[in-house]
């Protein structure tokens, strides 16, 4: 640690770095400029650069450079089960590689300190009209879960610098929000700026509390867990001034969609947003974090709040120790990091957006950015009156409607991290209930809040057993729907579907909702507030203007959507009373009393032979131990514009009929607990066929008869031209050891930081991808695994090229930062094409990774030059 501008913190025993004495002194009056994310940033180098190599790198901050690479060394690494898990079996698999070698691999830790909260793992099989549902579905979590469980138990006396949350407390982002970040950290005598990284998308959700939380994939996270920074340039920091109020009955969920529109809109792609302004500062840290979580659905890489009252107040409610909320607001009074010292920030681009223009919204179907007004829903198609007439009579005659919403679902740290959104929904129930409106029997609905503190503020306030009556009990306390995760229909219901070919539709109060990802008989999803998916879950149908049809006729009278919604006063009053600091502390002081740490009896896993969960990883066998050649490479798939990781590596249920289901029925495992893809990540065999699964994937090379694109998980065999499953089509290629290519359209690997999304095509044999652009985490997972990605320049696409599947590809020029190369392809019929592309290894780092073959070969290399030295 520099001691170079090191001083006491008044009113501490503190020490803190005086961030501002060190810019003003590179350039005078310079630090009243800097946004706030560029003072933070500017702190960490201030405390952690060597001095000789200071004023450089606060140089690239002051002067806004982005053409050099600086360290970020977070303070934190936060992990959800399932990349957390993944992160450790490969640290595992590190180890046993390093002792082969001949080193200790007992030295092979985290570094960094790294929570791992068990949230992923369930399945909502019981629903919530179910009394016994959370107990059941808790049940059913650890027994199919137990080789994981077992894994992750030996992971908390194995590793130092781990804890672990066991399964049924909550969401990470949530327990990260109303817990583990303490905003400013207090660490050896030093304060300083609280900053983690996470392995999922939306932990940025903490953003809300003024604090750098941004999600990697695993393979970032590794990394920065083992001691190694974060490699960045100066981010693009675009300033978004919120202004005006919003009008009554808006939720801060129908504020992020309109949000989500608008700044897809404008292009913010990799950008760290930062929220200012009137409407701002009259958002609460709910309001606030409602909107930080969906950073990925912006497109953004953060999406800060400066730190100000708000946080103050709700640093109180969740039940920090006072000595703690007086350290944040001393420091950021101190260090420049409160609300009024940054009135002079200055930033090159600033959007502005007015809060009262947001109206009651939706979004989807299939993205989340697709905005849809509830007053537009007859305009859309969603409502059409033919189709609505069809659906009234199909239920008056007893059958399920087309259109039917077959999954509501109150889900996601998006929304139940903000009281104000789930006492809506209590209210909406409660009214519903008093005028005897019930749920449509084929609905499957739940209620999975990310807090166990939700529970307590509804049971004050009267309002659970209302969601229970009409069929939102609480399931689980995890991510669920949200998350793929909402278990079997009523195979009655299945069956219907199947056999009359509904269009069948979900409505969540969560953050995503692309094709396939909810539930495989859910053919489209809609992302809503939690009072409108329990508004949903009555009417039953997607064929529905939920603003101007009727609910229900009682006594004569036609029941609306209005005669149910609850004022602002109502909301706020009982959110006032209900919501308390002795909650927060009942639910978190003895979750976080985690007690002494055994120590493993060997630092190595004995691995499960028969385990189809955690198994020992091959980053250090076979193939992957082999030069890639970049040349004469086949395409596995042509694919369009914004491919999503779910369509690279779904995370739904597995179905017998698939490969992943096939094959674990070989295995000998029971239907029923063939879980969801996301859970087998730790296993390779199992995960390697979920690569391009997504029954929505649509790869440009297969088509049928009359040259349409077939929709499913298919590939084309070259040069034989033989269509088939694409898993098969992978294994006939590793057989016959054929290096692959994957060609694509714009925003490639957009959506969640899965790593397996670079995993499987990198253990398929594909050495390139080619598309028209990256998501931010995906790209750099891809590096992660020693793939290259490699981009067209601006006006040339697959589609300008004409590529139909027939050629082999080769990458030809210098490996360096953003340099170009030359992409040659070889047509069929013996042309050959020269394309420029753009090497997408963006820094120094990523190029020693990529030469490494990923970022596990190349600690395993340092590591062990370490310990020879």
């Amino acid at each position: 640690m520099n001691t170079q501008y090191r001083k006491t913190l008044a009113g501490t025993s503190l020490d803190y770095f005086d961030t501002r004495e060190a810019v003003d002194t590179i350039k005078p009056g310079a630090y009243a400029g800097l946004p706030y994310t560029s003072r933070i940033l500017a702190e960490q180098l201030v405390r952690r650069c060597e001095p000789e190599k200071l004023t450089a790198s606060l140089t690239q901050l002051i002067d806004r450079k982005r053409d050099l690479d600086f360290p970020w060394y977070p303070a934190r690494v936060v992990c959800h089960d399932i990349l957390g898990q993944t992160a450790l079996v490969d640290l595992a698999g590190l180890r046993d590689a390093i002792a082969e070698k001949g080193g200790d691999p007992a030295k092979v830790n985290p570094v960094v300190p790294t929570q791992l909260i068990v949230d992923h793992s369930l399945a909502v099989e019981a629903a919530g009209f179910d009394p016994d549902a959370f107990e059941k579905n808790r049940a059913i979590e650890d027994r199919r879960n137990e080789d994981r469980f077992h894994f992750i138990e030996w992971t908390k006396t194995a590793f130092e610098n781990v804890d672990v949350i066991p399964a049924g407390n909550g969401i990470m982002h949530q327990i990260n929000l109303e817990k583990m970040s303490p905003v400013v950290q207090a660490r050896d005598g030093v304060a300083y700026p609280d900053t983690c990284v996470g392995t999922d998308s939306h932990t940025p959700h903490v953003d809300a509390l003024g604090v750098i939380s941004v999600g990697v994939g695993g393979l970032e996270a590794e990394t920065v867990m083992l001691g190694h920074p974060s490699m960045m340039r100066l981010p693009d920091i675009v300033g978004v001034k919120l202004t005006g109020k919003r009008q009554p009955g808006i939720t801060a969920t129908d504020i992020v969609l309109a949000l989500t529109e608008f700044l897809r809109a404008e292009r913010v792609v990799g950008a760290y947003l930062e929220f200012f302004g009137e409407g701002a500062d009259s958002l609460t840290v709910g309001d606030r974090a409602t909107i930080s979580n969906m950073t990925p659905e912006f497109g953004a890489t953060a999406a800060m709040f400066y730190i100000d009252e708000q946080t103050i107040d709700y640093l109180k409610l969740t039940g920090r120790e006072p000595e703690q909320v007086a350290l944040v607001e001393q420091y950021a009074k101190e260090t420049g990091l409160w609300a009024e010292d940054l009135v002079t920030a200055d930033y090159e681009r600033v959007l502005e957006f007015d809060l009262s223009s947001v109206v009651r919204n939706m979004a989807g179907p299939s993205n989340p950015h697709r905005r849809l007004p509830t007053t537009a829903l007859s305009e859309r198609g969603i409502s059409d009156e033919s189709k609505l007439a069809e659906a009234k009579q199909q239920e008056a005659d007893g059958l399920m409607p087309d259109g039917a919403v077959i999954i509501a679902a109150i889900t996601s740290c998006t929304n139940t991290s903000n009281p104000r959104n789930v006492v809506a929904a209590g209210l909406v129930a409660k009214k519903a209930n008093e005028l005897g409106l019930v749920r449509k029997p084929w609905v499957k609905s739940s209620f999975a809040p990310g807090s166990k503190v939700a529970r307590l503020y509804l049971e004050e306030s009267g309002l659970l057993p209302e969601l229970e009556k009409l069929g939102f009990g609480i399931v689980a306390y995890a991510c669920t729907t949200c998350n793929g995760m909402s278990g079997a229909l009523d195979p009655e219901i299945q069956k219907e579907i199947i056999d009359r070919d509904l269009y069948s539709t979900a409505v969540l109060s969560g953050n995503r909702n692309f094709d396939g990802r909810i539930h495989p008989y859910a053919k489209q999803a809609f992302l809503a507030s939690p009072p409108l998916v329990v508004a949903y879950a009555i009417a039953g149908t997607i064929r529905f203007d939920i603003e101007k049809d009727v609910l229900a006729v009682v006594d004569g009278k036609e029941i609306t959507l209005k005669d149910l919604w609850p004022s602002d006063e109502e909301i706020d009053a009982i959110v006032a009373s209900a919501v308390k600091p002795e909650q927060f502390k009942q639910v978190y002081i003895p979750m976080f009393d985690l007690g002494d740490k055994e120590q493993a009896e060997s630092p190595l896993y004995d691995w499960r032979e028969m385990s189809t969960y955690i198994r020992r990883p091959p980053y250090w066998e076979g193939a992957l131990a082999g030069e890639r050649t970049l040349t004469d490479m086949r395409p596995l798939a042509i694919l369009p514009d914004n491919i999503t990781t779910d369509h690279l590596s779904p995370s739904n249920a597995i179905l017998l009929d698939s490969a992943a289901g096939e094959y674990l029925d070989k295995m000998g495992l029971p239907e029923e607990d063939f879980n969801s893809y996301a859970t087998h990540r730790g296993d390779h065999l199992t995960a390697q066929r979920a690569t391009l699964a997504n029954p929505k994937l649509m790869n440009e090379m297969c088509r049928d008869a009359n040259g349409e694109v077939i929709q499913g998980s298919l590939a084309r065999v070259e040069p034989e031209g033989q269509q088939m499953r694409m898993w098969e089509a992978i294994e006939t290629y590793m057989n016959r050891k054929q290096n692959l290519i994957v060609v694509a359209g714009a925003d490639y690997g957009q959506g969640s930081s899965r790593d397996w999304a670079a995993k499987g095509v990198r253990l398929a044999g594909v050495e390139v991808i080619v598309a028209e652009g990256f998501e931010r985490i995906h790209r750099t997972n891809l590096i992660g695994m020693g793939v290259l990605p490699v981009q067209f320049q601006e006006g040339t696409t697959r589609l300008t090229l004409e590529l139909d599947g027939t050629e082999t590809y080769s990458i030809k020029g210098d490996l360096s930062p953003r340099s170009e190369l030359v992409l040659e392809i070889k047509r069929r019929n013996g042309e050959q094409v020269n394309v420029p592309v753009i090497c997408r290894l963006d820094t120094e780092a990523e190029v020693a990774v990529y030469k490494a073959g990923g970022v596990l070969q190349k600690f395993a290399k340092d590591f062990l030059e370490s310990e020879v030295a």
